[in-house]
């Protein structure tokens, strides 16, 4: 594999070129007209423009993306995640165009793509399911039946969705009816599909997934866990690897959970096994994401391992030539999704220009960003502007180092999430490891953040204040005076 094209733009594209190229490996860039002069058009040995700004009109086009890749004389051709990363069908057209897809294959992602599908081939390898029924139905009253068996709370679910999109909690009966409908229409309109499931909605969950990496000999790893409850809107916004509610008996069981998923569509490549931990630490699968994850970072600072070298060395057919006893977690590691959202105004995208935009560095410090100073963030795309991660040889100092990292970086022109992370990293529930899923709507208001960073600045300024006073105490030396030394 001589040359490689991303199918994708911003900090996701960079790094997996950087990846590419350290490989020896030359890459080419696909982009927007809004992307032209972004940083990934610019690092790529080749680049080709697709169309407008529109996701539709540019990074969606797969005809156009394969047309020219073969043009270009490309090996493989690697999606990162969103846009067509999940697409069978771009898999499948891949595939027949003789150039690589560096990912599962067109059947894996479609087995696991769709919710229903995904829980029945699970179910036949014994991997443990959230009580509810794992068929489609638009029935409102057979929804009421469901409820009633498995007992309300229940969770109503698209089953072609993601990203929290056509999912209702219904916490009464009488309410079964007006949720139901709301999340086939949101279904609907999101992803064409407006076919739903009910399960029991797990009171309390943790959000954890599991790493796996398999080969095309049938070599499926388990790369431990991320902690990904810090949620809004039901997206991640803080993750961390290792999880500090899993002993290694519920890591091992969780793990080998997640190879069995991933044995159950013949998983090829880099993938994300789900799972809900109730409060008594019991687990369901939840879903797997075919793909390499946003947060795929805080598992390569734990093992070691480049994820995006290892699904190039699988998909041109290498070995994975270590095994699971091999592999050992170092420390700790988490991340913060920098996005353009406002906190204060429930977490909506914040469009317009880096004014000034400069980012941390030093030891244990890693940022994979797409931006630079003077960049417009567009509003046609996920306002994500990177990725802030920290190592460290334990939770607290990765905390710490984190705190740190965040009061280093340096945006102006758009609000942010560093606010909220800071916020998320200083609050009692966070630090001693008792949060769930519900963190974001038990223990956040814009009205504490803003409490606290006043706080904060108190704090600082006294402690200016004090500095100052020591320093006062001091002996100074004497300025020069008139000497008859010569």
């Amino acid at each position: 594999m001589k040359k490689i094209l991303v199918a994708n733009r911003g900090e996701i594209a960079l790094r997996i070129m950087r990846t590419a190229r350290r490989m020896g490996i030359a890459t080419v860039a696909v982009y927007s007209e809004a992307d032209r002069n972004a940083p990934h058009v610019r690092f790529a040995d080749e680049a080709v423009l697709l169309g407008p700004a529109p996701s539709a009109q540019s990074y969606l086009k797969a005809e156009k993306i394969i047309e020219e890749a073969l043009k270009l004389g490309v090996d493989g051709i690697h999606p990162g995640y969103g846009f067509l990363s999940e697409n069978a069908n771009f898999a499948r057209l891949v595939e027949k165009a003789g150039i690589t897809f560096i990912g599962p294959s067109p059947e894996s992602i479609e087995v696991m793509g769709n919710k229903l599908s995904a829980k029945e081939a699970a179910k036949q390898y014994n991997v443990p399911m959230v009580p509810g029924i794992e068929q489609a139905i638009t029935d409102v009253e057979m929804a009421k039946e469901i409820g009633r068996r498995v007992g309300y709370p229940i969770l109503i679910k698209a089953s072609a969705g993601g990203g929290g999109k056509g999912m209702r909690i219904v916490e009464r009966e009488e309410d079964t009816k007006e949720q139901m409908e709301r999340a086939i229409s949101e279904a609907i309109s999101a992803f064409g599909d407006g076919s739903v499931f009910i399960e029991k909605y797990v009171t309390g969950p943790r959000h954890i997934e599991v790493q796996v990496l398999g080969d095309t000999q049938g070599n499926i790893l388990y790369l431990f866990e991320r902690e990904c409850s810090i949620q809004r809107r039901h997206q991640k916004v803080v993750e961390e690897a290792p999880s500090v509610i899993l002993t290694p008996e519920l890591r091992k069981a969780m793990g080998e959970a997640a190879v069995r998923v991933s044995q159950s569509c013949n998983y090829v490549g880099a993938g994300t096994v789900e799972f809900l931990v109730d409060i008594d630490r019991n687990f369901y699968f939840l879903e797997m994401n075919t793909r390499l994850q946003v947060e795929h970072p805080v598992t390569e600072l734990i093992t070691g391992l480049d994820l995006v070298e290892w699904q190039i060395r699988v998909a041109r057919g290498e070995a994975l030539p270590f095994s699971q006893e091999d592999l050992h977690i170092n420390g700790h590691a988490l991340e913060l999704r920098v996005y353009a959202e406002d906190p204060m105004n429930n977490f909506l995208p914040s469009v317009g220009t880096l004014e000034r935009y400069r980012l941390p560095s030093g030891p244990g410090i890693r940022v994979d960003g797409g931006y630079e100073e003077g960049m417009e963030v567009p509003i046609y795309y996920d306002p994500m502007l990177a990725k802030l991660v920290v190592h460290g040889a334990t939770r607290s100092e990765a905390i710490q180092k984190l705190k740190e990292a965040i009061a280093a970086y340096e945006v102006e022109g758009v609000a942010t999430t560093l606010p909220f992370g800071a916020f998320v990293l200083d609050h009692p529930a966070f630090v001693s490891g008792d949060f769930d899923t519900s963190f974001v709507n038990q223990y956040f208001t814009p009205e504490l953040m803003v409490e606290r960073q006043k706080a904060a600045a108190e704090v600082a300024s006294m402690l200016a204040l004090h500095l100052h006073l020591e320093n006062k105490k001091k002996l100074k030396v004497l300025g020069a005076t008139e000497s008859n030394w010569a």
